[in-house]
């Protein structure tokens, strides 16, 4: 299937993982990480893996809240006090990007942030009213080259109007770099910091960063994208597609400033498999994995088939009977330049497909790829 993309001109690669049981039992790389140089997908090329960064933020949120350190309703205001004063946006003032709000009715709460709930948007890829009061007010949505430092931006952000009022619709949002500045504060570390010491290296994760060290440029994959009949770098004047490996390295994005490799990912994936633990290494104790696996928006999200939780889109009785999603239980997400995983606690199988492209309307390998890992299992 994935040869016959490539063939296509739907794909120019990608890396392919399954685990099942703990095991890696499907590990190929196909086709070219970047066309223009003839260099071909190697197992482990390190992609940027953009949104898959949340489930990684999400889950050191929740470390710290197995530790007390607060509850899930508490206003986030409490911690970063910017957020005290939230209001609801009225209307755009067209001439100077201004705008007239309505002072919030609740306050912003950690798990409105959590599960995208909270009214905060997510600038570029929001409507044209928010992109440009985010601009205006300078906010970094995700990934920057420039000397910016996390504390600041989310400061800046909690004096932006939201979308709506807290926990009342579902709006993906940049909520979940707010969390990674709460887990900053909380810890007392760089959220690269963290993640390093609490998350990647009981796992084993040795290839997973913000910004890559120089002895592993060359295994980060280009960004490509279709001209024509030809596959070509991708670029975009809104920023630079090299922020893994460029300019100041100083913006930790909680939402999706991370690269990664497939086996990477695979093994944070298995520890949830695990209810928490690695190789001998606890992360989270199975309780509180059952907490994150949870509804915790009820029928607000307009996602028939499936609930979200605290870290992960979540697939229901629903959607495991329509079929080519998993078992009642799988939990899933992706990354903006095209990557996807999913993991299924039903069958103990894990699927991770990693691209790196833009703007590839024609790619159907997401759902093929999902489907004929499903139809392979056989006991």
């Amino acid at each position: 299937m994935l040869n016959e993309s490539i063939d296509l001109g739907q794909i120019p690669g990608a890396v392919a993982l399954v685990a099942r049981k703990g095991k890696i039992v499907f590990f190929k790389a196909y086709g070219m990480a970047d066309a223009s140089s003839g260099r071909a997908f190697q197992r482990d090329d390190i992609f940027r893996i953009a949104s898959q960064t949340k489930a990684i933020t999400s889950t050191a949120v929740m470390m710290l809240w197995e530790e007390g350190k607060f509850r899930l309703d508490d206003p986030i205001s409490r911690y970063i006090p910017e957020f005290e004063n939230a209001v609801i946006l009225d209307s755009l003032i067209e001439e100077d990007s201004s705008f007239i709000a309505t002072p919030a009715s609740k306050p912003i709460t950690i798990r409105h942030l959590i599960t995208h709930t909270s009214g905060i948007g997510y600038g570029f890829i929001d409507n044209d009213q928010f992109r440009k009061i985010y601009a205006k007010a300078g906010i970094n949505d995700a990934w920057t080259t420039e000397p910016l430092v996390l504390g600041d931006n989310i400061r800046k952000l909690a004096l932006l109007p939201l979308h709506h009022q807290p926990g009342e619709s579902f709006t993906y949002s940049e909520g979940i770099d707010v969390l990674g500045y709460l887990v900053e504060i909380l810890s007392g570390m760089p959220l690269d910091a963290f993640f390093q010491e609490r998350i990647f290296t009981p796992l084993g994760m040795e290839d997973s960063y913000f910004y890559l060290p120089e002895s592993k440029y060359e295994r980060l994959v280009p960004v490509q994208t279709r001209e024509k009949d030809r596959w070509i770098r991708f670029t975009t004047p809104y920023y630079d597609v090299d922020y893994p490996i460029k300019g100041a390295r100083t913006y930790f994005s909680g939402g999706g400033g991370l690269s990664s490799t497939a086996k990477d990912y695979a093994s944070f994936l298995q520890m949830y498999l695990n209810l928490g633990e690695l190789n001998g290494r606890r992360l989270l104790s199975r309780t509180t994995v059952q907490v994150i696996m949870a509804n915790h928006i009820g029928d607000i999200w307009e996602n028939s088939g499936a609930h979200h939780g605290l870290a992960f889109q979540v697939i229901d009785q629903l959607g495991q009977d329509a079929g080519g999603r998993g078992s009642a239980g799988t939990f899933e997400w992706g990354g903006y330049f095209n990557t996807q995983y999913f993991a299924d606690p039903g069958e103990q199988l894990i699927g991770i497909l990693m691209k790196q492209t833009q703007n590839t309307p024609n790619d159907q390998t997401a759902w093929k790829f999902r489907q004929l890992v499903g139809q392979s299992i056989d006991d």
